[in-house]
Order: C-alpha cells, then sequence, then structure tokens
C-alpha cells in the first residue's frame, strides 16, 4: 500500500532553490523515514495510483486557483472522490483544502477581503474535540497562511472544526478526508519567503505593511498536525 504526496503545484523558483518546495517540508513534518512517501506531480501530467492501492495521501498546496478548473485539477478531484468513498484518509492544505471541498460538492471562490497572509491564530470548534486528527491541540494556536480563495461552503455532511475572524473554514473533516487551509508544512523561513516574494501582489489587494512586515511566530502545533496524520495512517495499518 502507498502512501503518497499529491503534488498539486510548486513553490516559487527563487524560493526553491533556497528551500526546497512543498514536498520537501511536507516530508519533513511527517516525521517518516526518506522514501516512505511517493510524489505524485498531478499538476504535471502524473498517474495517481489506483484508490485500492493507497494507503493514504497528503495533498499540497498550489498558486493555481480551484476556481479555474484545469484539467488535472478536475482529474484529480474525481479521484479524491472515489478515495472517500474508498474510506482512505486524506489530508488537503490550503489548495488541496479547496480542492477536497469542492470535489465533494463545497464551493470555492476568491475572498471578498481578499488574500490571508502571514502567522495567524486559529480557533478550534467545539466539533473537534472528538476529531481523530485534531482531538487535543490547543484551543488556540498560530499557523502560516497564504491563499486569495476559500471555502465559502463547505460540502454536504462536512463538519466544521477550526476558524478565526477572518477564515470561517480553516478546517473540516468529511468522511476520511481532512482539509486545513493553513500551512502545517511552512516554517518561519518559509512564510518569511513568501511575504517577502508576494509582496507587492499583497499590497495590490490591500494587505497593510503591518501585515508584510509583522514579527512571525513559530507554528509547532500547525506542523504537529502532519505527524498526527502519519500517526494516524500507522494505526490503521497495524
Amino acid at each position: 500500500m502507498q502512501k503518497i504526496i499529491i503534488k498539486t503545484g510548486r513553490t516559487y523558483p527563487a524560493l526553491a532553490a533556497q528551500l526546497g518546495d512543498f514536498e520537501d517540508w511536507i516530508e519533513r513534518e511527517l516525521g517518516d523515514a526518506p522514501g516512505e512517501w511517493r510524489v505524485v506531480d498531478v499538476q504535471r501530467g502524473e498517474t495517481l495510483p489506483p484508490v485500492a492501492d493507497c494507503a493514504g495521501a497528503v495533498l499540497t498546496g498550489s498558486p493555481a486557483m480551484v476556481s479555474d478548473y484545469e484539467d488535472w485539477s478536475v482529474s484529480t478531484a474525481a479521484w479524491l472522490r472515489e478515495a472517500v468513498q474508498g474510506n482512505v484518509p486524506l489530508l488537503g492544505i490550503c489548495y488541496g483544502h479547496q480542492l477536497l471541498a469542492d470535489a465533494l460538492g463545497g464551493q470555492v471562490g476568491y475572498h471578498p477581503q481578499g488574500p490571508e497572509a502571514g502567522v495567524v491564530d486559529i480557533r478550534l470548534l467545539p466539533e473537534a474535540e472528538q476529531d481523530p486528527l485534531l482531538a487535543g491541540l490547543p484551543a488556540a494556536f498560530p499557523a502560516a497562511v497564504i491563499h486569495w480563495q476559500s471555502v465559502t461552503a463547505l460540502p454536504p455532511g462536512a463538519v466544521r472544526l477550526a476558524a478565526n475572524d477572518f477564515e470561517a473554514n480553516h478546517a473540516f473533516r468529511i468522511g476520511s478526508a481532512w482539509g486545513v487551509q493553513f500551512h502545517p508544512e511552512f516554517d518561519t523561513a518559509a512564510m518569511a519567503a513568501y511575504l517577502s516574494h508576494l509582496a507587492p501582489a499583497l499590497q495590490a489587494s490591500g494587505t497593510t505593511a503591518e501585515v508584510l512586515h509583522q514579527p512571525l511566530r513559530p507554528t509547532p502545533h500547525a506542523a504537529g498536525l502532519l505527524q498526527r496524520f502519519a500517526r494516524l495512517l500507522a494505526h490503521q495499518a497495524a
């Protein structure tokens, strides 16, 4: 049975040359041995394995927009629907979170207040207290965010797990799938690099200089979500 990282995009070349790419950051935080996770680059046309051969998957973020419905994204959404029907554990991050929601009957679009960027506080909702992935996390914790689009409506049957004043749907679960709008794989260096690289675009969208130059905080509880997911898969395989 394969554990896979579904690569839905790549970071900017200048950042990748210095820090690596999304899958590198995800593998670092998963904490598993090198090679335990296979990367499938769906944005470049690589084929996902049969759902029956998959023990679990993490979906990366992407500079792409879910609402553009590119062919690779649409075909990945079909695979995700089959994976949820097959009870395969999934964890979608940012774009992956939005793609899961859209694939399963929710709605995704541009946030009316513009992008959310930097390190923000995430609040768990009461439904998270018994959730297999989020239970035991602090009631509020810092996490890295950078997104223009949001899940504007959850899929039917989804459980909302986390929010903040900007983003109503920072985390949800539906069946075997979880989505998180924030980035558990971002460390402080990655978040700082994103704020610097995207400063002109963020300013043009109304982001204040205070946000762009905010003192960044470590995000250990958010990062720990990936190890929690790895442990969940290990428990299921035992």
